[in-house]
C-alpha cells in the first residue's frame, strides 16, 4: 500500500474528518508484521538523513498536528527518534513568549526552521495560530481568517530555498483520547503529562475539528502537503508515517558531494604513513 497517495490531502479539496476512520489500520497488518517494517524504514530514514546532511543541499521540515493525547510526543520518539541527533532537531510550540507576541505570528516558527542539511520537527507548528487562536476567540476572524494563505506564502517560500515540507494531523477519534486520558491517570508515570487544559478543551471537540478540517483543506499544496494518519493504533500511525518520511527522502535523488581531494593521492599518504609506523614501531624493539 502506497500511504503517501492514499493519506495525502488532495490539493483544493474539502476534508470531512467524520468520514474518516481513525481506527483504520490496513487488513493485511498487524502490529508484529509493521514493527519489521517501521525497523526498515528508520533504517532508510538514517541512511537518507545521512545522505541529506553530506550533500547539504536541501532541508526537512516536519509538522506534527493533533488533538491532546493524539500521539505526537510519541511519533517523535518512535519513528522520527531514529534519525541522527546532529542533524535533527525537535521544537515544541506552546504558549507564545511575550518577545514571540510582539512579532508577527510566523516569526517564532521561521526562526525555528532547519538549514541546508538538516531535518526539523515541529511539535505543534505555525498552524495553532489559525486552531487555538481561533477556537478561542483570541484574534478577530478578520485576523485568523487570512493567515491561511500567509502560511501557504511561508510554505512557498520555505519551498523555493529548497525546504521540503511534510505535514501529519494525527487523527485519533474522541474515544480514543479518553482512553489515553484514563491511561494518564492510571499510570503514575505518566501523571505530569496530565494538564487541566486537556479538559478543559475537551468540551470543543466539535470546534476544534471544524478549524482543523479547515486547515486541512486550505493549505495542502503540492509542495507542502497534508496527511491525516489514522492514529487510534500506535504501532499504525508509527508504520504509516515512517513510510512517508523515508519513501519521500527517498524521491529526493539525492547525491553525496564530489571530493574535495585527490582521492588517489590521500590513499598514497596513508599508506606511506602506515608504513612508516610500522618501521617505527619495529625500530622501538
Amino acid at each position: 500500500m502506497d500511504y503517501c497517495k492514499q493519506f495525502r490531502v488532495t490539493p483544493g479539496s474539502k476534508v470531512d474528518l467524520s468520514q474518516i476512520d481513525a481506527g483504520y489500520k490496513d487488513g493485511q497488518k498487524s502490529r508484529a508484521t509493521a514493527s519489521t517494517e517501521i525497523k526498515a524504514y528508520q533504517k532508510k530514514m538514517q541512511e537518507l538523513q545521512y545522505l541529506m546532511y553530506a550533500e547539504g543541499k536541501r532541508s526537512l521540515l516536519i509538522c506534527l498536528q493533533g488533538g491532546d493525547a493524539a500521539g505526537k510526543d510519541g511519533t517523535i520518539k518512535h519513528v522520527l527518534g531514529a534519525m541522527n541527533p546532529q542533524g535533527c532537531r525537535v521544537t515544541g510550540f506552546k504558549v507564545p513568549s511575550h518577545t514571540e507576541a510582539a512579532h508577527d505570528f510566523l516569526w517564532r516558527y521561521h526562526r525555528a526552521t532547519p538549514e541546508r542539511g538538516q531535518v526539523a520537527i515541529f511539535n505543534r507548528s505555525h498552524y495553532e495560530d489559525v486552531l487555538v487562536v481561533r477556537v478561542h476567540n483570541l484574534v478577530p476572524e478578520a485576523v485568523w481568517s487570512k493567515r491561511y494563505e500567509h502560511i501557504n506564502h511561508f510554505e512557498k517560500l520555505l519551498h523555493d530555498n529548497n525546504t521540503h515540507i511534510l505535514k501529519f494531523y494525527l487523527h485519533i477519534d474522541a474515544e480514543e483520547q479518553l482512553k489515553r486520558f484514563k491511561k494518564r491517570i492510571d499510570d503514575p508515570k505518566r501523571h505530569w503529562k496530565i494538564s487541566d487544559s486537556d479538559y478543559a478543551e475537551r468540551p470543543l471537540w466539535h470546534e476544534y475539528t471544524q478549524a482543523f478540517e479547515a486547515a486541512l483543506s486550505k493549505c495542502s499544496t503540492e509542495h507542502a502537503p497534508w496527511f491525516i494518519i489514522p492514529s487510534n493504533h500506535k504501532w499504525f500511525r508509527n508504520l504509516a508515517i515512517s513510510h512517508i518520511v523515508a519513501e519521500t527522502l527517498e524521491s529526493l535523488n539525492m547525491q553525496f558531494p564530489e571530493p574535495t581531494v585527490d582521492i588517489n593521492e590521500i590513499k598514497q599518504k596513508y599508506h606511506e604513513m602506515v608504513e612508516e609506523e610500522k618501521e617505527e614501531e619495529e625500530n622501538s624493539k
